[in-house]
């Protein structure tokens, strides 16, 4: 195996996750823990 090979493999690889991880962070399904936990900080403790 050519090291060109690899590291284009390796390359598209981690473009690959990259798109994976940005789509989870931006699907609906997730809003609402997300809007939560931006609301952590900002909660009193009683």
């Amino acid at each position: 195996m050519d090291i060109n090979l690899l590291r284009s493999v390796v390359t598209v690889l981690t473009f690959a996750i990259f798109l994976a991880i940005v789509w989870w962070a931006m699907s609906q399904s997730n809003q609402s823990d997300f809007d939560e936990a931006a609301q952590l900080p900002f909660r009193q403790e009683d």
